[in-house]
């Protein structure tokens, strides 16, 4: 079953090739996008599972209005809270936009640091069926009433080896992983591997990895996210929190969201939640990190000191 979308070859038109960039959180991958944009005048599309959300602009690390002003944004805080955005309505979004960035002969920029999307937007999604509403509806009563690490053993009994696969923590996968299951009688894994019909031709992509040393991306999540506390990432999370949307939702899933909901509901001092927030933060890049290494090895990988040299290091790659 296909999405209805097409791969975009671009033979002829290599000052036009899209560039991926992906890394780690807080490794420096939407400065250099804007950056580069900035250079081929480009437009930067995001490929962050988090940062679609309007709801929480300061602790997703959205760009800022300023980062707006200076290069085309798109696919950036344009879903509400209550939406469980998925992969398979960003690949329909992502179409349509690289569609109209086609025709206005605009190079696309593609962002950001959920693997999965990459992997859709180069290999293509798996030919899985709807989920029926009923099976959808009762999966995710199950993760409001159980939690995640419940419906994580359900999982492993039923099909364990879908659940190495994912986070004991993830309750979104999770849900998807038994949703599927019970829908199709057949592991999501096995569904996964069936080709996918790929949006775009990697041999027709610019493709790079923002991965500095290990410690310089701790200190830049600390960093960063002591600037997110200074400019009110706290307020938004109580915005949200007030919001009563369902914890089981991906919003709810943010980083951060979960230790500073516990700070405002006093369950935990301010000093405790800003630590597991960086904590939960660093345990993700680190999974970031583990990802690529394993699903990007063809890709450019830059370090620290290629990112300090300048952007034209960069440009010389692309361009060569």
């Amino acid at each position: 079953m296909r999405l209805g979308v097409e791969a975009l070859p671009l033979a002829g038109m290599s000052d036009q090739r899209p560039i991926l960039i992906a890394g780690p959180t807080a490794s420096g991958k939407s400065g250099l996008a804007i950056r580069l944009a900035e250079h081929y005048g480009g437009i930067v599309i995001n490929a962050d599972s988090m940062q679609v959300y309007r709801d929480l602009r300061i602790l997703t690390a959205r760009p800022s209005e300023e980062d707006e002003a200076r290069a085309q944004h798109t696919l950036f805080g344009f879903v509400h809270g209550r939406e469980p955005y998925s992969v398979g309505r960003y690949v329909r979004d992502a179409a349509r936009v690289l569609k109209n960035v086609r025709a206005d002969g605009v190079r696309p920029i593609f962002v950001g640091g959920t693997g999965l999307y990459f992997k859709a937007l180069l290999e293509g999604l798996s030919p899985i069926p709807p989920t029926p509403d009923d099976v959808r509806a009762h999966w995710r009563g199950e993760a409001a009433k159980l939690g995640a690490k419940e419906l994580h053993r359900i999982l492993d009994s039923r099909d364990p080896e879908m659940a190495e696969n994912l986070v004991p923590s993830d309750t979104q996968r999770i849900v998807r992983a038994l949703e599927v299951l019970d829908a199709t009688g057949i592991s999501l894994l096995d569904w996964q591997r069936h080709p996918g019909e790929p949006l775009l031709k990697e041999a027709d992509t610019v493709r790079l990895v923002v991965a500095p040393e290990r410690e310089e991306v701790h200190r830049r999540i600390d960093a960063r996210f002591e600037a997110m506390m200074a400019c009110g990432a706290l307020e938004e999370v109580a915005q949200l929190s007030a919001s009563g949307l369902d914890p089981s939702l991906p919003i709810m899933n943010a980083l951060g969201v979960r230790p500073l909901m516990q700070h405002l509901r006093g369950e935990i001092a301010h000093e405790d939640a800003f630590a597991q927030a960086r904590a939960e933060t660093r345990q993700y890049a680190k999974r970031q990190l583990t990802w690529a290494r394993r699903n990007m090895i063809a890709w450019k990988w830059l370090s620290k000191k290629e990112m300090e040299s300048s952007v034209a290091i960069t440009i010389s790659f692309i361009d060569s």
